[in-house]
C-alpha cells in the first residue's frame, strides 16, 4: 500500500517530534512578542498601545499543511502592527535573536525576493518572514484571509503574508483534506527522490507541488490517495503548457497589487509553467522555470506515469516510484561551480548567494547555439580543502550538460559564459555589501571521466566509474580459408554449458538443441544447411535457400546504443570495436558477392528477386525447403 510505502521511507515524524516542534514555535513566537513591546518602550508610544501590541508567528507550508517530513524546516510569518518598520525587524530583531544561546547559524537576506531570516532555534531550521499591517494591534484571532489586510501594504509584505495565506487557501480548497495530505507526500518524496525538488534552482517549490496536488483532488474528489497519484502523473502527462493551473477563478480587488494576467502583463507571457495561488494577489509561483527545467520535470512526471501503471497491473511496487537517479551517469559533460570562503560565517553568507544565482548560469547555458539541455544537480556538495596549508570552507554545485545532437564532437568553448557568470555573482556581492576578502569562486567545464572528490587525506577519487562491458562479440573468418572462429568463453565457474563451434560455420552448437537437425545427404558440404540449386535461366548465382538471417553472435563493427529502457538513458555503449577498426569483408568461394557477417532477422517483404516462369496466371505446385525442420511453403505466382 501507498501509506506503508511512505512509512518505510521514514517520512512521518513520531509524537515526540511534533511536540518539539510546537515547543519550539511558542518559544520564538513568546521572544518575538517580547522584542515588540520593547520596541514600543524604545519609541515612547502610550502605556495601552504598549501592553496591547500583540504581534504572531503563524506556520505556513509544509508544516501548516501537515505534509513535512524529517528535520525539514519551518516557514513562519511575522506579523507586526503597522508602525513597525522593516527595516527595524532586519536588524533590532536580527540582534535579539543573535543574543540567545539557543540560536545558532543566523542570518538576513533582505535583499531576496522574499527578504527572509534563516536561523536554526533548539535544532530546528525556521525561515522567518516578515509582515506589517494597518492595525494598532495584532489580535489573536486576526483572520487572515480577509482581503482587506492587503490594502496599503508594500510587494514584500504582500508576498511575505501571501505564504500563509495561499497555504490557508489551499486546505480550504481540496474536498478531502486527508486524501490530500497523503498524497501529496507521496508526490514530494517522489519529487526530492529524482531531484526536481528546488524552487531556486528552476524546478518546483513546496506551494507549486501543493497546488498541483489540489488540482488532481478537486478533479477526482472521491479518489483515494493511490489513485490520486496515478491521475496525477496521467493528467499532467498529458497537460498542454503554458495552460495555467487554477484551482480557483482570478478576481482583482484593485489594491494597486500586481495580480497575474497575461492580457494585461507581457512578462506574464513568457511563462512556460505557470501554476496560480488561489489567493488575493494571484501569482505565479513558478516564474523560475527555464525550458530545460521544464524538460527534465515532464521526462520524470512520464516515467512517473509509466511506473504507477506498472504498480496498477501489479508489475511494481511503490518502491520503484521512489527510486533515486544517478546523477553523475545521466551525462557526458558537466559544469563544476565552487564557492570557497576563509571562514564557516563568511561561507555560510557566500554560498547562499553563489546557490542563488545558479538558475543565471542555466538561463546563459541554455542559450548557447551548441547546448540543448542544462541540468542543475540540487543537491550541493560541502567540505573542506587545504590552499597554500590553510582550510578553506568550500560548497561545490554540478551542472550536466547535453549538447545538441551533432555538436558533441565540436570544440565548443564555454569560457565566456562562465566568465560571465562569475562576473555577475561577484558584482552582485559588492552591490549587497556581502563581498569580504577570501570568497572566490571557480567554475569549470570537464567530461564525466574527470570528476573526482578530494579526500581528507588529499587524495582524489574519480566520481563516476564506468560499469563493465559485455565483451560477448566474437571475430569471425572465412571458411575457405581455413582460420577457426574464436568467441569470448564464458567464466569457469558458469553452471552453463559451454557450447562447441562447428566447424565453418558461424553458429555454434548448443548440446541442448531446439530444432532437430535436417540429414545430410553424402557428398555434401560441410554446412548442415541443404544448398538450394539454380533453376535454369535465373541470374542468381547458389546461395543458400533462406529469406531469413540470423545472428548468434555480435560481429565486430556493430554498435549498441541503449534505448529508454535503460536506467541510464542518453549513455551509449560500444560492445565492439568501432567501424573503423571492423576487418575488411571476406568473399564466399564461387561467388562474386562478399561474405558479410550475420544479421539479426530481416523479414524481405520486397518483391521477389528470382525470375518467374511464363506460365499462366494462379498458384501453381508449392515449394518446399528445409531448414532446421521449419517448413517454408513459397507459392509461386506467374505474372
Amino acid at each position: 500500500m501507498l501509506s506503508e510505502s511512505l512509512k518505510s521511507n521514514n517520512v512521518f515524524e513520531d509524537a515526540l517530534e511534533l511536540q518539539h516542534r510546537e515547543t519550539v514555535l511558542k518559544r520564538l513566537e513568546s521572544l518575538y512578542k517580547e522584542w515588540l513591546k520593547q520596541l514600543c518602550e524604545e519609541m515612547n508610544l502610550p502605556e495601552s498601545v504598549t501592553e496591547n501590541v500583540g504581534g504572531k508567528i503563524v506556520p505556513f507550508g509544509s508544516y501548516y499543511l501537515e505534509v513535512h517530513t524529517k528535520g525539514a524546516d519551518i516557514d513562519a510569518l511575522c506579523v507586526a502592527p503597522g508602525f513597525v518598520e522593516r527595516n527595524v525587524f532586519f536588524t533590532s530583531f536580527v540582534e535579539k535573536l543573535k543574543a540567545q544561546e539557543e540560536v545558532k547559524d543566523i542570518r538576513a537576506i533582505e535583499k531576496a525576493f522574499v527578504p527572509v531570516i534563516k536561523l536554526t532555534y533548539y535544532g530546528i531550521e525556521f525561515d522567518l518572514v516578515f509582515a506589517r499591517v494597518a492595525l494598532k494591534s495584532i489580535p489573536e484571532n486576526l483572520n487572515f484571509r480577509n482581503n482587506n489586510l492587503m490594502k496599503g501594504i508594500n510587494k514584500f509584505c504582500a508576498r511575505s503574508l501571501n505564504g500563509y495565506r495561499v497555504t490557508e487557501e489551499i486546505v480550504r480548497l481540496v474536498p478531502n483534506v486527508y486524501n490530500f495530505r497523503l498524497t501529496l507526500r507521496a508526490i514530494k518524496l517522489w519529487a526530492k527522490r529524482r531531484n526536481i525538488y528546488s524552487n531556486m534552482l528552476g524546478f518546483l517549490g513546496g506551494v507549486s507541488w501543493a497546488i498541483l496536488v489540489a488540482k488532481i483532488c478537486q478533479l477526482y474528489p472521491n479518489a483515494t490517495a493511490s489513485t490520486l497519484v496515478s491521475k496525477f502523473f496521467k493528467v499532467y502527462s498529458n497537460w498542454e503548457w503554458p495552460i495555467p493551473i487554477l484551482l480557483k477563478e482570478i478576481k482583482d480587488c484593485y489594491f494597486n497589487l500586481p495580480v497575474w494576467n497575461p492580457m494585461v502583463n507581457v512578462s506574464d507571457r513568457s511563462h512556460l509553467m505557470p501554476i496560480i495561488t488561489p489567493s488575493y494577489p494571484q501569482q505565479n509561483s513558478t516564474f523560475n522555470v527555464t525550458p530545460s527545467t521544464l524538460a527534465i520535470m515532464m521526462e520524470e512526471i512520464r516515467r512517473g506515469r509509466a511506473v504507477t501503471e506498472e504498480i496498477q497491473q501489479k508489475e511494481a511496487t511503490w518502491s520503484k516510484l521512489f527510486e533515486t537517479p544517478n546523477f553523475f551517469e545521466k551525462y557526458q559533460h558537466y559544469i563544476v561551480l565552487q564557492a570557497s570562503a576563509a571562514t564557516d560565517k563568511q561561507h555560510l553568507e557566500w554560498a547562499g548567494l553563489v546557490e542563488s544565482k545558479i538558475r543565471l548560469l542555466v538561463g546563459t547555458l541554455e542559450r548557447n547555439q551548441h547546448i540543448a539541455l542544462a541540468h542543475a544537480n540540487v543537491q550541493s556538495f560541502p567540505g573542506s580543502i587545504m590552499v597554500n596549508n590553510k582550510k578553506r570552507i568550500r560548497t561545490m554545485w554540478l551542472i550536466g550538460v547535453r549538447f545538441k545532437e551533432g555538436h558533441e564532437k565540436l570544440k565548443i568553448n564555454l569560457t565566456p559564459d562562465l566568465l560571465s557568470f562569475s562576473d555577475t555573482v561577484y558584482s552582485q556581492a559588492e552591490r549587497c555589501k556581502t563581498y569580504e576578502e577570501g570568497m572566490t569562486i571557480s567554475v569549470t567545464s570537464m567530461k564525466r571521466e574527470n570528476l573526482y572528490w578530494v579526500m581528507p587525506d588529499g587524495q582524489k577519487k574519480a566520481i563516476f566509474t564506468p560499469k563493465p562491458r559485455h565483451t560477448g562479440s566474437a571475430s569471425v573468418a572465412s571458411c575457405s580459408s581455413g582460420q577457426k572462429s574464436t568467441a569470448t568463453e564464458p567464466s569457469s565457474s558458469s553452471t552453463v554449458p559451454r557450447a562447441t563451434k562447428r566447424p565453418c560455420s558461424t553458429q555454434s552448437q548448443s548440446p541442448a538443441k531446439k530444432f532437430k537437425e535436417p540429414t545430410v545427404s553424402e557428398g555434401s558440404s560441410s554446412s548442415t544447411v541443404p544448398q538450394a540449386t539454380k533453376r535454369p535461366g535465373s541470374p542468381q548465382s547458389e546461395t543458400p535457400a533462406k529469406k531469413l538471417k540470423e545472428e548468434t553472435e555480435s560481429t565486430p563493427g556493430t554498435k549498441r546504443t541503449r534505448t529508454d529502457e535503460d536506467p541510464t538513458p542518453g549513455v551509449s555503449f560500444s560492445e565492439s570495436p568501432t567501424p573503423t577498426s571492423s576487418p575488411p569483408s571476406a568473399k564466399r568461394r564461387d561467388t562474386s558477392e562478399p561474405e558479410t557477417p550475420a544479421k539479426k532477422f530481416k523479414y524481405d517483404l520486397g518483391p521477389p528477386t528470382v525470375e518467374l516462369s511464363d506460365s499462366t496466371p494462379g498458384p501453381t505446385m508449392p515449394v518446399h525447403s528445409m531448414k532446421r525442420a521449419i517448413k517454408l511453403q513459397l507459392i509461386k505466382y506467374g505474372t
